[in-house]
C-alpha cells in the first residue's frame, strides 16, 4: 500500500503533464486572433478636399477632422480614423456661410429644417433686423400674433431670451444669431404712432435695449424706411446705440434711404456709429432709381473714408437688380401710420386715394422712398406672397398687369389688394443696375447678405418670393464668381464666413481651425449655381452636396437628412 501510493503522485504528474502538453498543440494549432480594432479618433473624416479655410488663402489639399461638435485636426493627417468618411475629390471645403441679413424669426418656428438656406451652404443666420422676435409687449403684440396667427403659430414669448428657448426647444437646421430691433422696442412703447416720445417712455425703449442684450442680442438694428423706424431721429438712435456698445455688440441698419439721398442715408449710418462708439454695418448696400445709377463709387468713397477716420463701418450685398419687402411702400409713410386696420380704413377713403395717385403720378414731386417711382412705374413692382385664396392669380405677376386684371387704376388695385390682405403682401422691386451690384461686392469690407427667409415650397405663406430666399450664395459662387470673375473664390468664401463672423462678433466659426466649431459645406466649384429665378423662385441650387452644422451632416449627398444640430449663438453680454 505504501508502494502504490508512493507511485500514485508520479503518475498523476506524469499525465497532468502530458495534457498540458496536448493543450499547447492544440492551442498552436489554432490561429492567432488579431487584437481587437482601435476606436475611431473621430466622429467624422473629410479626405482629400481642397480647403479655403475662410481667410482669403487658396486653397490647399489635406482633411478635416470632427469630433464632439468641433474641428479637432486640419491639414495633411497621419493615419486617421472614423466613425464616418466623406471623400471630398475634386470638391471644396470651406467654413459654413453666415447669411449676415435673414428674415428667418418666425419661419424656422414653422419648419426648423430652414430648407432654402441650408441648401445654399447656410449654417448661420442673422435674424432680427429692426422687428426682432423680442421684446414684446404693450401695442407690439396684437399685431405679431395676427401675423403669426397667417403662420400656424402662437404667440408664447415676451422677452429675446424666450424666444430664443422656444426657438431651441423646437429644433432648428441652422445657428441663429439676433439682433434688438429699433423699432420694435418703439412699437412695444409707443406702437406706431408719429410722436416724439417722452423721457420716460425713451428711457423704458432703453430699458428694452439693455434687456435683450443680456438676452443675448448681437446688437442693435434700424429699418428706417418702414414706420415706426422712421420716427426715430439720428440721436433717438445714438441713445438706443449706445446702450448696445457696453455688451460689445453693433449697430446695423437698413438706411434711411437707398435712392436719391442715399449718401446722406450713409452719412447718418456711420455718424451714428462714431457718436455712439460702436461698429457700424449697412444692410444690403444699394442704389436704387435709375435716376442715382453710379452712385455705388460715392457710397464706397464715403464708407472708404470713414474707415481712414478709425470708424468701423462694414456693409453687405445680395447678387441681384431687384429688391423685396411689402407692397406698402408703394405709398407715401404719412398713410401707413398706425394699426393694420387703420391702414386699412385709410385705403377704403376714396380721398386718400386720390392724394395717393397725385403722388405716384408721372412727373409728380419726387417723395424719399418712392418704391414705385424708383422702379421706373408699376411695371417694376411685382406681387410676391399674399395670404387671401382670390389673390393668389396675382402673385409673380407685375401691377400693371394685375391692375388690368382688375380693370382698375394701379393705386386703386394696389389698395384693394391690400385691404383684403388686411394691409400687408409681399412686393419686388426692380430698382437696381448691374454694376452698382458688382460694385459693392467687390469691396473688402462687404459681405453677403440673403435679405430672405428660410422657407420650403409647401409653404403656403411663403407665396412667390424673391429668389434671393434660395439663390444668395450659389449665385455668387456662380455667377460672380466662376462666370464673370468678379472676385475669386477664396474672397467669396471669406465673405460669406470670416467677414460675417468677424462684423457679428461670433468668435467660435466662420474659420476652418482646430477648436473652433465644425460648420462646414462641401460644394463643387465646377457646377454650383444658383436654380431660382424671379418668374420660378422656389428652386433649390446645384452643387452642394454636403452641409455640416455643429459636427453633424445636415445635407447629405442633396438630401436634407432631418437633422435639428443648430444652436442660438448669444451675443457678448448674455447672462449665462
Amino acid at each position: 500500500m505504501r508502494f502504490f501510493g508512493s507511485r500514485k503522485p508520479i503518475l498523476f504528474g506524469t499525465l497532468g503533464l502530458l495534457a498540458a502538453a496536448l493543450a499547447c498543440q492544440q492551442s498552436s494549432s489554432r490561429p492567432a486572433q488579431p487584437p481587437p480594432a482601435p476606436a475611431p479618433q473621430y466622429d467624422l473624416l473629410i479626405v482629400n478636399g481642397h480647403i479655403i479655410d475662410g481667410t482669403g488663402s487658396p486653397w490647399y489639399k489635406g482633411s478635416v477632422a470632427i469630433k464632439d461638435g468641433k474641428i479637432a485636426a486640419i491639414g495633411r493627417l497621419r493615419r486617421p480614423s472614423a466613425k464616418r468618411t466623406i471623400d471630398a475629390h475634386g470638391l471644396v471645403v470651406a467654413p459654413g456661410f453666415i447669411d449676415l441679413h435673414s428674415h428667418s424669426d418666425y419661419t424656422l418656428l414653422a419648419d426648423g429644417n430652414a430648407q432654402s438656406k441650408i441648401r445654399q451652404g447656410v449654417t448661420t443666420e442673422i435674424i432680427g433686423e429692426s422687428a426682432s422676435a423680442g421684446p414684446v409687449e404693450g401695442p407690439a403684440a396684437a399685431p405679431l400674433e395676427r401675423s403669426l396667427g397667417q403662420m400656424g403659430l402662437k404667440l408664447d414669448w415676451t422677452t429675446l431670451g424666450q424666444y430664443f428657448s422656444r426657438l431651441q426647444k423646437h429644433g432648428i437646421s441652422v445657428n441663429i444669431a439676433s439682433y434688438v430691433g429699433s423699432g420694435q422696442v418703439w412699437d412695444d412703447v409707443i406702437g406706431n404712432v408719429d410722436r416724439r416720445p417722452t423721457p420716460a417712455e425713451m428711457d423704458k425703449m432703453k430699458e428694452l435695449v439693455d434687456q435683450a442684450m443680456r438676452d443675448g442680442a448681437i446688437g442693435l438694428s434700424s429699418a428706417l424706411i418702414y414706420v415706426p423706424n422712421r420716427y426715430l431721429t439720428t440721436d433717438d438712435l445714438v441713445e438706443l446705440a449706445r446702450g448696445a456698445a457696453p455688451y460689445g455688440g453693433i449697430y446695423t441698419s437698413h438706411i434711411r434711404g437707398e435712392g436719391a439721398t442715399v449718401l446722406q442715408a450713409v452719412g447718418e449710418a456711420i455718424e451714428i456709429g462714431r457718436r455712439a462708439g460702436i461698429p457700424t454695418h449697412i444692410l444690403h448696400m444699394k442704389v436704387a432709381g435709375k435716376l442715382n445709377w453710379g452712385k455705388m463709387k460715392q457710397v464706397v468713397a464715403l464708407v472708404d473714408q470713414a474707415r481712414s477716420q478709425g470708424v468701423d463701418v462694414t456693409g453687405d450685398v445680395y447678387p441681384y437688380v431687384a429688391s423685396s419687402t411689402t407692397l406698402q411702400v408703394c405709398f407715401p409713410p404719412k398713410f401707413l401710420e398706425g394699426t393694420s386696420a387703420q391702414v386699412v380704413t385709410r385705403l377704403r377713403d376714396p380721398k386718400v386715394r386720390a392724394e395717393i395717385k397725385r403722388e405716384l403720378a408721372p412727373g409728380a414731386p419726387y417723395w424719399v422712398g418712392s418704391h414705385v417711382l424708383d422702379s421706373g412705374g408699376w411695371q417694376g413692382v411685382m406681387v410676391a406672397s399674399v395670404h387671401d385664396p382670390a389673390d393668389k392669380p396675382y402673385e409673380g405677376k407685375r401691377m400693371d398687369e394685375v391692375a388690368r386684371m382688375m380693370r382698375e387704376d394701379p393705386v386703386d388695385a394696389l389698395c384693394d389688394l391690400l385691404i383684403r390682405e388686411g394691409g400687408n403682401a409681399g412686393g419686388i422691386y426692380f430698382m437696381m443696375d448691374e454694376s452698382d451690384v458688382e460694385g459693392a461686392l467687390r469691396q473688402p469690407w462687404v459681405g453677403v447678405g440673403s435679405d430672405g427667409s428660410a422657407v420650403n415650397p409647401q409653404m403656403p405663406f411663403a407665396g412667390h418670393p424673391h429668389p434671393r430666399y434660395y439663390g444668395t450664395f450659389p449665385r455668387v459662387l456662380g455667377v460672380y464668381v466662376r462666370q464673370r470673375k468678379i472676385i475669386a473664390l477664396p474672397e467669396a468664401i471669406r465673405k460669406m464666413t470670416a467677414l460675417a463672423a468677424q462684423i457679428t462678433g461670433l468668435t467660435d466659426r466662420g474659420v476652418l481651425r482646430p477648436g473652433l466649431a465644425a460648420d462646414l459645406v462641401i460644394l463643387d466649384p465646377e457646377t454650383v449655381i444658383d436654380q431660382a429665378t424671379f418668374a420660378d423662385p422656389q428652386q433649390y441650387p446645384l452643387g452642394i452636396p454636403y452641409v455640416v452644422v455643429n459636427g453633424v451632416v445636415v445635407v447629405d449627398n442633396g438630401k436634407h437628412t432631418g437633422a435639428h444640430p443648430g444652436r442660438v449663438l448669444y451675443g457678448r453680454g448674455h447672462a449665462s
